[in-house]
């Protein structure tokens, strides 16, 4: 099976949903049997060498969003997440922009940044020798990992730049690395680490940070996407590039827009063993870049009148190393993707992050986010109560029409039918 496109899937049973996922990425049955697992893909003595003072571990639920196409390829989308509706949401989203061929994404290769701060030093002066010993540096630099230098990565640059502080001038040095298809934090803050007396010897200074940014502007991926008025109808389309200009000029709404898109970005970030704090940071970072916090994404229309959406964010991903190569379920929810790279995951993480913008802000612009969040929200308290797959249905609707949304309302109603 290669086509994402799957009709209903949210009604089938646990089993049916695995046997598709199983064709779809080719899982043997050691993967199949992580995800029937329901520890949450670790044991306690795994979770234990992964933190300190570990009493358990917490679980969240694993999903899955169908129909995407990305650059021409169909993609089963693994999300961790809490919060209902973003799966089928994004799912929603994906489907619709499948009409119209899918989404074009790009990202870029992996480069990260890392500082160094010195101090007591004279910048001017220690600014021309450092560029002068740049090949010094990165030759140092590399000399900590064997692995990158064999695939001609590793450091490629040094610069600098002064900082002015009210506690005085500050001179940071950047080392430009590429990581490869590693997220790179500790490769990064290794080399910062390691050239660190090097600088000192070179400035005469005192060197004190020594760490990665994960401001990772030398990372971003970007996703399009052409929606069709047909389908969602022309005046939705107006209505939705209105809601746009709200989240783009009002800081308020921005926040909970942005919010939206990274309920789709995040979910995946977990499902594949990234660090979510470090892409959340560098997105809002991003989002203030004119000086104002603004939407993430932009909506217009093309000459055809069709809605088109575009998003782009720094994304510092990776398939190799981390936690993406420790834990079975990330390994596994990698294998279910089937990306090759770090930036083919950034691909699928941006056209996640923009199909969810779509569905909510049209939800918004349309009927209002609350009905689908609490017809989910019924369906989920329908189940809990015992409700058979054939029952639900009818529980909900009667629930929604009640406007009496609880577990006891739903045992209740199981009764009586």
């Amino acid at each position: 099976m290669s086509d994402s496109s799957i009709s209903k899937f949210f009604e089938k049973t646990r089993k049916e949903r695995l046997d598709i996922i199983r064709n779809f990425a080719n899982l043997s049955e050691e993967e199949l049997k992580i995800l029937q697992n329901n520890d949450g893909g670790i044991s306690f003595e795994k979770a234990d060498k992964m933190i300190e003072n570990a009493i358990g571990t917490f679980s969240l639920p694993l999903g899955i969003a169908t129909s995407f196409k990305i650059n021409g390829k169909d993609y089963l989308v693994p999300m961790v997440i809490e919060e209902p509706s973003v799966i089928a949401a994004a799912s929603k989203g994906a489907k619709i922009a499948r009409i119209k061929g899918g989404f074009e994404a790009t990202a870029d290769e992996s480069f990260s940044i890392g500082q160094i701060q010195v101090l007591d030093t004279d910048i001017d002066s220690a600014v021309k020798k450092i560029l002068e010993s740049s090949k010094e540096i990165i030759n140092l630099a590399n000399s900590k990992s064997n692995t990158l230098s064999k695939m001609n990565k590793g450091a490629k640059e040094v610069s600098c730049k002064q900082i002015d502080t009210p506690v005085g001038k500050m001179l940071i040095v950047e080392l430009l690395i590429d990581v490869g298809d590693a997220m790179g934090a500790n490769i990064t803050n290794t080399m910062c680490e390691s050239v660190s007396p090097l600088l000192e010897k070179i400035t005469g200074g005192r060197t004190l940070l020594r760490i990665l940014s994960n401001y990772s502007t030398r990372r971003i991926a970007k996703a399009t996407a052409v929606f069709d008025k047909k389908e969602i109808g022309e005046d939705v389309v107006d209505d939705i590039i209105l809601a746009y200009q709200f989240a783009d000029n009002d800081v308020y709404r921005a926040v909970t827009h942005n919010k939206g898109i990274m309920n789709g970005i995040i979910a995946v970030a977990n499902a594949t063993g990234q660090d979510s704090r470090a892409i959340e940071a560098a997105a809002n970072a991003y989002a203030s870049r004119s000086g104002q916090y603004r939407s993430l994404s932009k909506w217009t229309k093309n000459h055809e009148g069709n809605l088109v959406g575009s998003l782009e964010l720094p994304l510092s991903v990776g398939i190799i190393g981390g936690i993406a190569n420790v834990h079975p379920i990330a390994k596994t929810c990698i294998k279910i993707l089937g990306v090759s790279s770090a930036q083919e995951l950034a691909c699928v993480m941006i056209a996640t992050g923009l199909a969810q913008n779509y569905s909510a802000i049209r939800a918004l612009s349309t009927e209002g986010i609350q009905k689908g969040h609490m017809r989910l929200h019924a369906r989920n308290l329908a189940t809990a109560a015992g409700a058979k797959p054939e029952e639900v249905d009818k529980i909900v609707q009667k629930m929604i029409e009640e406007k009496k949304i609880s577990l006891d309302r739903a045992k209740e109603l199981l009764d009586q039918i």
